[in-house]
């Protein structure tokens, strides 16, 4: 199941007056539960912005997403996804900022689906003003992006998912 198949899913939750959801598959289990609603006066006529905070968990892995949306009603308080399939972590080798791409106006060296070869540049680490390029440590495809664009990044930090191909 992929990342849209998952929003997806997230967004019928939220949309819906259902509390709980479980699904079960070959290859991924998710289990979403609605806790509670929020709801934001309106003043002067001008809507509040509500975050949304979805924690996905994957094995041990967590990655926090907000998100500012001011049609959002709902929270939705956690959902897990445990992946059976063979993924390995790439991890940072250092700590600095981590970014998708050469330049801000340039495309970002992988996305979700990517087949990278052994090699290749993946994501940059800028530490101390020197950019270090993060480079395939074997042929792989990218599962998932972990990090956001320019965010600080620990040693040892997950960066991405990915199979071995």
């Amino acid at each position: 199941m992929d990342y849209k198949n998952i929003e997806h899913l997230i967004k019928v939750m939220s949309e819906s007056n259902l509390t709980e959801l479980e699904i079960d598959g070959d290859d991924v289990k998710i289990k979403m539960k609605k806790e509670k609603e929020v709801f934001k006066e309106i003043k002067n006529g001008i809507e509040p912005k509500i975050s949304i905070e979805d924690k996905v968990v994957y094995g041990k892995t967590e990655v926090k997403d907000n998100y500012n949306d001011s049609k959002a009603t709902a929270v939705l308080s956690q959902i897990t996804v445990e992946n059976t399939d063979e993924c390995e972590e790439v991890v940072s080798p250092i700590v600095g900022t981590f970014y998708q791409s050469s330049s801000p106006d340039a495309e970002a060296y992988v996305e979700v689906g990517s087949k990278v070869k052994k090699g290749e540049i993946i994501a940059i680490i800028e530490a101390m003003k020197l950019m270090n390029e993060i480079e395939a440590e074997f042929d792989m495809e990218i599962v998932d992006i972990i990090v956001k664009n320019e965010a600080m990044v620990e040693y040892g930090e997950t960066l991405f998912k990915v199979k071995r191909i």
